[in-house]
Parts: structure tokens; sequence; C-alpha cells
């Protein structure tokens, strides 16, 4: 199977340790793994600010990139939704077919492609998990609360079978950080304390380690923990499923 790792460009320029979990995590399976150099950014922060037909080049790109592998692994809910559910401006070529269909986050790829059961790792800390609105709501890795049925979440699901961590129960399971990408710019002081509501949560209820699926959210919350002085440490799914 060809695998082809796409790391977010926020992710490049600011948390590159995630991109190398992501990709220490996927060489542990059988895989043909590549990260293409030519790689940039899904388009993603341009739509979100309103010009996203400026952003039809850039969709392009990353369908020409990718276009050849079986499937592209992004550690990131809200890119992965960007590519699947946006991508539909664009002329349907069979390749931009394949890749909004085959575009998939990693807890996705994991649990639904690979079918992974168990993992070998161990990360015995109390773990607080924020489920991010794009992973929760759009790509549906977990059932939100305003929702009916049976209560899942893939996230949950993968970490759980990482030895020694205990994942803490929180108030509020399923309520957004604030960051929504430049929502945080046009409404920070909406957004901040949105942010603070969920750390409070979380360090209420004695969490050492905040993780999710989405940097972008992580980022927004690491920012308030300092400026809180707050004893807890931020960490992508990735890493802790990595070996921490």
């Amino acid at each position: 199977m060809k695998v082809g790792l796409f790391v977010p460009c926020y992710v490049d320029q600011f948390y590159p340790e995630v991109g190398r979990a992501t990709l220490g995590l996927l060489q542990q399976f059988d895989l043909e793994v590549s990260y293409p150099l030519q790689q940039t950014c899904c388009g993603q922060p341009m739509a979100n600010s309103g010009c996203e037909k400026d952003s039809i080049k850039t969709y392009q790109h990353f369908v020409q990139t990718f276009k050849d592998f079986d499937y592209i692994v992004a550690p990131s809910g809200s890119c992965t939704y960007h590519v699947r559910k946006h991508y539909d401006i664009i002329d349907q070529t069979p390749a931009v077919e394949h890749v909004r269909a085959r575009t998939v986050d990693i807890a996705e790829f994991l649990l639904d492609v690979l079918q992974v059961k168990s993992l070998s790792v161990r990360f015995p800390h109390k773990v607080g998990l924020h489920q991010s609105c794009h992973g929760l709501r759009g790509l549906r890795l977990g059932k939100g609360s305003e929702r009916v049925g049976e209560a899942f979440s893939k996230t949950e699901q993968l970490l759980q079978m990482v030895e020694g961590l205990e994942l803490i129960p929180l108030d509020r399971q399923d309520e957004c950080c604030g960051f929504g990408g430049t929502f945080a710019v046009a409404e920070a002081a909406v957004s901040a304390k949105m942010g603070k509501d969920r750390v409070a949560d979380h360090a209420r209820n004695g969490a050492e380690v905040l993780t999710a699926g989405d940097m972008s959210c992580l980022m927004h919350l690491q920012g308030l923990i300092r400026r809180q002085r707050q004893e807890i440490r931020v960490m992508h799914l990735v890493e802790i499923l990595n070996g921490g």
C-alpha cells in the first residue's frame, strides 16, 4: 500500500515533531510511506478567510501531488475534512475524486483502513482528550453530545490501546476550544474565553497531558496554558501513539 504523508503547513512550520511522529507511527506497519517534498497547503486558510476561489490553484496542486497514492494520511481532522468536503468547487476529474475519497485522518486510517487492534506503546499519565470540531462533527470520528445514538470516539479508542494511560473524564466532553481558524483572529476575546473554559475543565479533572487530533486546537490551548502558567503538557495524539 502506497501512503502519502500530508503534513499541514502550520505543523510543518511550528510543530515539526508532530510530522516526524506521524511518519514514525506509520512506519511501524507494513506500508510504503512517502513524504512528497513538493507539498504545500491544502488551501484551508484562504477558504476560511473568504478567498476560496483564490485557493483553487492550491487545491489543484494538492491533487497533482497526491493523486498516485492509495491513501493520503494527515495528522489533522480539519485539513482532512477540507480536502474531502471543499474540493467540490474544482472539476471532479478521476484524480480529484480519488484524492477526496482517499484523504484520511490518522485515526481513521489506523482503525478503519489498517484495522489496528493493539499498539505496543506505554504512556503512564493522566490524559485529557479534546475532540476537535472538524474531527468530531465533520469527519464523525466520534458522537457529538447533540446526536442520538451510542457514544463512540475513534481517538479515544486508540488511546485506550496505550498501556498505563489513564483517560480522565471531562465535564464537557465535546465542547469547542474556540480556535476555529480565523475565528480566533476575528473574535479574539470570545475565542480566548472558550479556550480558557476548556483548559479549566482539563485542569479541574487532573489532566497531566492534554491531547487532540488537531494541532491547531492544541496550539490555541497551549498558548492559554502557558499564559496561565498551568502545569499541563500538550501533545498531539500521534506523539503519544508513537511512544511519547
